[in-house]
């Protein structure tokens, strides 16, 4: 199947003929459904923290925080292309009402300065081209390298609100956000994830701004970057499942979804980790109930991985009393939600001491779940593992069959859903990181149609960041208000009352 050529290219790629021969496998196979047992829902696999507990959690973060290394890790990698897709549309002429919408308000958007002043470069004036209905123009600088680049550039590099001071990308915000709830001392630390041609500018970005921002916080910021690792990339493949190749003979390699970030987080050497999209940042008045929930997430999973731990070590020795294996089995059942095979009763005392120091020596996440409003997210589910074991497990719709009538009926009766709000634990008892990549799970990938040079292919996607490549963790699902998730999808989203600076309507 492959040449002396095609193995050197493998080579170079990162990653192995086994690994690449696996994949066209799963194109051959396609990937096994996830069986749900139902929806988790507050009281059944949620936990909701009540109200007048809030404080408390609060304190007991902040007094742990400082003992811990902390860590705030944010995919920025993905263009921002679909959030202008109405608005590229109308460059070529096809007017809808959110681009009626999008030119109503102009001079809301927090870029609408830089867009004047592109413009006037060109001795165009803003004002009188609105006024004019040229919408054509004003896109073109807008959009393109003629102006701002907007169209190409990632989420994280655009002007997102407004400030008397001056305006915030998603960035900055972030390092506000993050100085709130992951600061150990007055030590703040980000990653964040950027594709290999727009790192510059995230770099330029953090040199221009981190000073202003560690002066009026009064924190020290350490602010990193990584890249998708090309030995992540997937092989494609033609309809028939051969490889694809390119104009020149050479293999087709593709980038394997935010699944592939696994590895990214893998080589972050932290005690607590929180992750959040790029995208899903409020102006400061709003960020009070963030920060809030991201102390209780973090208390939440704080707490379980102390009880964790201490039954890690009732169990570590040669004779395990059937006292701690019953305590063992409670906690996995009502903390974790996780349910032993259907003989576990049968299996000798050895067997099932296996079984807990198998189930508790994992990474442990907890993820906040907000109420479902019909947004698209992966959703709260106990599901069927390959051992028979169910757990808790974000779910996506692409992993259910959805011609079985009674699994998509389970599918919609999710209550609430994850808008990628998670705080992870990454360490052992000892301190030492687990190897992420081993505690996935590779049976849960996409296949997904695609083109290039005009030739249908078939390209493969990871198992997703949250759900597949975290599928074996130990999970907690926490409810969390909806105004944690303000997530910007379109470019008019921009101009919801979450996003629009209060000081500034007035």
């Amino acid at each position: 199947m492959f040449s002396q050529t095609d193995l050197d290219q493998i080579a170079n790629q990162g990653t192995t003929t086994d690994v690449v021969q696996q994949q066209i496998q799963h194109f051959i196979d396609g990937f096994p459904f996830l069986h749900v047992i139902r929806a988790a829902t507050v009281g059944d696999g949620i936990i909701r923290v009540p109200e007048d507990q809030l404080t408390n959690y609060i304190h007991q973060y902040d007094a742990q925080a400082s003992e811990l290394t902390l860590m705030k890790f944010v995919p920025a990698s993905g263009a921002a292309t679909r959030m202008f897709k109405s608005l590229f549309a109308a460059l070529d002429g096809k007017m809808d009402k959110a681009t009626d919408g999008f030119f109503e308000r102009l001079d809301d958007f927090a870029f609408y300065e830089d867009l004047k002043a592109a413009m006037a470069k060109d001795h165009l004036d803003l004002d009188k081209a609105v006024a004019d209905n040229d919408r054509h123009t004003v896109l073109t600088y807008l959009l393109t390298a003629k102006g701002l680049d907007y169209g190409s550039l990632p989420k994280g590099l655009l002007k997102f609100h407004n400030y008397a001071d001056g305006p915030r990308t998603p960035v900055e915000e972030h390092l506000v956000e993050g100085a709130a709830y992951a600061n150990a001392n007055g030590q703040v630390r980000l990653h964040f994830t950027v594709s290999p041609e727009h790192r510059s500018r995230f770099e330029e970005l953090i040199q221009q701004e981190l000073h202003d921002y560690e002066t009026w916080l009064g924190v020290d910021f350490e602010v990193t970057f990584s890249e998708q690792k090309k030995s992540t990339d997937t092989i494609s493949v033609n309809l028939d499942n051969t490889p694809f190749r390119n104009g020149d003979d050479t293999l087709l390699f593709r980038p394997a979804g935010h699944g592939a970030l696994i590895e990214n987080l893998n080589d972050i050497d932290a005690d607590l980790v929180f992750i959040k999209n790029i995208d899903n940042v409020v102006p400061d008045e709003l960020k009070e109930q963030t920060i809030t929930y991201k102390k209780v997430l973090a208390t939440v999973l704080l707490d379980a991985q102390k009880q964790l731990f201490r039954l890690q070590e009732l169990l570590s020795g040669d004779e395990v009393s059937e006292g701690y294996l019953a305590e063992a089995d409670e906690f996995l059942r009502t903390t974790l939600c996780v349910t032993p095979p259907a003989d576990f009763a049968q299996r000798s005392a050895a067997d099932r001491l296996l079984y807990y120091r198998q189930k508790l020596d994992r990474p442990i996440r907890a993820c906040g779940m907000v109420k479902n409003v019909g947004e698209p997210g992966g959703g709260p589910f106990w599901a069927q593992n390959a051992d028979g074991s169910v757990s808790l497990q974000v779910v996506e719709s692409a992993q259910i069959d959805m011609d079985d009538a009674a699994q998509k009926t389970l599918f919609e009766q999710a209550t609430h859903f994850n808008p990628v709000d998670l705080v992870c634990g990454l360490k052992n008892r000892q301190g030492q990181r687990y190897n992420l990549p081993d505690f996935r799970d590779p049976l849960t990938g996409f296949i997904t149609a695609k083109s290039k040079d005009g030739k249908d292919l078939k390209a493969q996607e990871l198992p997703g960041l949250w759900n597949g490549a975290m599928a074996n963790w130990n999970t907690l699902f926490v409810e969390v208000p909806l105004i944690t998730f303000n997530p910007v999808k379109t470019v008019n989203d921009l101009l919801r009352p979450e996003h629009q600076p209060v000081a500034l309507e007035d």
